[in-house]
């Protein structure tokens, strides 16, 4: 069972890690704030590790001009050493195409690709707290076309 204090410390891992994303401060250096050396990351674009994480949501990001990545939902819960938890929550992630994108697909192109999914993490505390051990991306819904050559299923 999760305390409200691990609850809290996750959600706010979790916030930390969107608001990082949209912010696009993806520095290498930044993965441990966030995680485990050993971390495998699960999107639609790839699979990353440990330190490759962030640079690897990077490069799939700088494939839009903007982001916003919305959590809600958080649901968390702690094995009996409250050494290692799981997390999952709903994401709702609007990404506004490149100008340049909308040139080549042409006048009434839509700006918007947005992706309803759910994100589901295991969580390792670590000396500096909370840390994703895993985290898989698993889109529900898209609407609007992704970049082109991306799959977003």
């Amino acid at each position: 069972m999760t305390t409200q204090t691990d609850h809290a410390e996750i959600s706010m891992l979790v916030d930390r890690l969107f608001r990082l994303l949209d912010d696009r401060e993806l520095a290498p250096e930044r993965a441990r704030d966030f995680f485990t050396d050993d971390a495998l990351m699960e999107t639609p674009v790839g699979v990353s590790r440990g330190a490759e994480s962030l640079p690897a949501a990077e490069e799939a990001l700088a494939r839009f001009d903007r982001t916003q990545h919305m959590a809600s939902g958080i649901v968390t819960d702690a094995d009996a050493t409250a050494e290692r938890a799981t997390a999952s929550w709903n994401a709702l992630m609007t990404h506004v195409h490149h100008e340049a994108t909308l040139r080549l697909r042409g006048s009434g192109a839509d700006p918007l690709f947005t992706v309803g999914g759910r994100f589901e993490a295991e969580l390792r505390r670590t000396p500096d707290g909370w840390r994703f051990s895993r985290l898989v991306v698993r889109p529900i819904w898209t609407q609007g076309q992704p970049p082109p050559g991306v799959d977003p299923r």
